[in-house]
């Protein structure tokens, strides 16, 4: 399949999947989180996927590359917050576990957008 729009990036779908699940999972959280935790984490994680979109419009590779490294520095903010999330027993050990398994997958699709763009 030829690629014509961001959404068309496996990156973006993974990572919107992500997102999505920060969302149902952040539903959970205390109230008195909302402007906390739950925000931060709602945040970088739509971050994630908003940056993969924003380099995809872009023209010039170095423009593509910056944005895409964006969307990987904004997947180790969101595995932070999970940890402290983990640690302040929102989630527990194994959606903690699950949750990194999936952004860790989004970071390689992420990484695989980086290392095409640099060959170019």
């Amino acid at each position: 399949m030829q690629v014509k729009n961001f959404w068309d990036l496996d990156a973006w779908k993974y990572g919107h999947d992500f997102v999505l699940e920060i969302y149902q999972v952040t539903k959970l959280f205390p109230d008195d989180e909302r402007f906390g935790i739950t925000s931060q984490l709602r945040r970088a994680s739509s971050s994630i996927t908003a940056n993969i979109a924003e380099g995809f419009e872009r023209y010039h590779f170095k423009d593509k590359t910056k944005f895409y490294y964006q969307a990987r520095g904004s997947i180790a903010e969101v595995q932070n917050f999970l940890m402290l999330a983990k640690d302040l027993g929102y989630i527990d050990i194994e959606k903690t576990r699950e949750l990194f398994a999936q952004s860790q997958i989004v970071a390689k699709l992420v990484n695989g957008l980086i290392r095409a763009n640099k060959s170019k």
